[in-house]
């Protein structure tokens, strides 16, 4: 009986322990996401505020995409040959921080465009270097990935219905000080992170390739066309779904519940996306979401109903949350550990970075031609996507791109 309670208190000590690291793993991510719900769902909002007409606000879109390009390859590279993740991370988190302040003073789009370069060097290589963290952390301890991604769509359920409540009651203004709650966060929380990737046997510190194998390497660059036309093709949406669902007549916190209620059915999808890939495969998963992504575009560029738009909102499960989880599920598999980083980094700079600056500019010059009809553009970027992931099917068997053990 003794063996007994003894063993019971050592397996609830293992499981409140790895709850604990749980927890570690998952808090920069929520702190992140928590900000980017108040960003995706009501930024557009804030520019219109400060009197950005439409093609402006795919220039900013463009121009911060541009510089987040250039500033996470080279961020990637440097915390990759550093050693030091954590270390960069905590200092981009820093600099957000600090940065993010300047779009309190900035009242004209040459202030805006100014501010927004410089914080767009920050903001989006922090997510890459962490996205490598936990893509590493998951395989080393055993977790699901897309279960600890939860607690970040979560967060940005939270973001986005507290953004909505704030700028219903107080207005447009609020979307800087709810974004910049999250954002404060980010060093706490980036405390609570590895020091270090992990670091395997007969892996060296760094990956046994470079920038230019990845990007000679067919696979990998299928790989980015299909997963960064599939994040891209949400252009139209992310700059002017609030705008086009308010001059419809929609209310301000429905169409936060409509955000925060996309995030919530995408929940669903992270807690079985273990099972789900497993069934599908990695070029089943992100096929999935490109498939999901032309149905989304093809009914937005048509109807501004609630129910219909609570249906194809729902649908974010697929065109955003399958697009990731295979392209996490790729990249753990087509990369070796030592890696990774620097194959996020890549991924986020060119795959979906550079894919999005071009298609933000051209969601600007579509809408404000078309209006909601610009949707159509997106369902033809998503199409390009699937034609990609179709010829990576044929090519790619689940092995390592680069990288390859002697």
């Amino acid at each position: 009986m003794a063996c007994l309670r003894e063993a019971g208190a050592s397996l609830r000590r293992r499981q409140a322990a790895r709850l604990l690291i749980a927890i570690r793993l998952s808090g920069y991510g929520a702190a992140y996401f928590f900000a980017s719900g108040a960003f995706m769902s009501y930024w557009p909002v804030w520019l219109r505020e400060r009197g950005v007409q439409d093609a402006e606000i795919g220039t900013l879109y463009m121009s911060r995409q541009l510089v987040s390009v250039a500033s996470t390859l080279l961020i990637g590279v440097v915390a990759h040959r550093l050693g030091n993740v954590r270390g960069v991370i905590l200092a981009l988190a820093a600099a957000a921080a600090l940065l993010m302040t300047g779009y309190q003073f900035a009242y004209t789009f040459t202030a805006i465009l100014a501010v927004g370069l410089v914080w767009g060097s920050v903001w989006s290589p922090s997510m890459a270097l962490y996205d490598g963290v936990l893509v590493n952390e998951t395989r080393a301890r055993g977790f699901n990935y897309g279960n600890l991604r939860v607690w970040s769509s979560v967060a940005f359920i939270l973001g986005t219905v507290l953004c909505g409540f704030a700028v219903d009651r107080n207005g447009p203004a609020w979307v800087l000080y709810v974004a910049l709650s999250g954002i404060v966060l980010l060093v706490p929380f980036g405390l609570l992170l590895p020091k270090a990737e992990p670091q395997h046997k007969h892996d060296g510190r760094h990956a046994p390739f470079g920038v230019l194998d990845l990007l000679t390497s067919r696979p990998f660059l299928l790989f980015m066309v299909a997963t960064g036309f599939c994040q891209a093709s949400h252009a139209v949406l992310y700059s002017f779904g609030t705008l086009t669902w308010r001059a419809a007549g929609l209310s301000d916190l429905t169409i936060s519940f409509l955000w925060g209620g996309s995030v919530a059915v995408e929940i669903l999808l992270m807690l079985v996306s273990g099972r789900l890939i497993q069934r599908l495969g990695v070029c089943g998963m992100i096929a999935f979401a490109l498939g999901c992504a032309m149905v989304r575009w093809l009914g937005m560029a048509f109807t501004t109903a609630l129910p219909a738009l609570v249906i194809l909102q729902a649908l974010h499960a697929g065109s955003f949350a399958a697009c990731h989880l295979g392209a996490m599920a790729f990249i753990q598999r087509a990369l070796p550990p030592s890696g990774v980083s620097l194959g996020q980094s890549v991924y986020y700079a060119i795959g979906t970075g550079a894919a999005q600056a071009v298609i933000f500019q051209l969601a600007g010059l579509l809408y404000a031609a078309h209006g909601q009809r610009a949707f159509l553009g997106m369902f033809v970027v998503a199409a390009i996507g699937m034609a990609a992931i179709a010829t990576l099917a044929r090519r790619w068997k689940g092995d390592m791109v680069v990288g390859q053990p002697a």
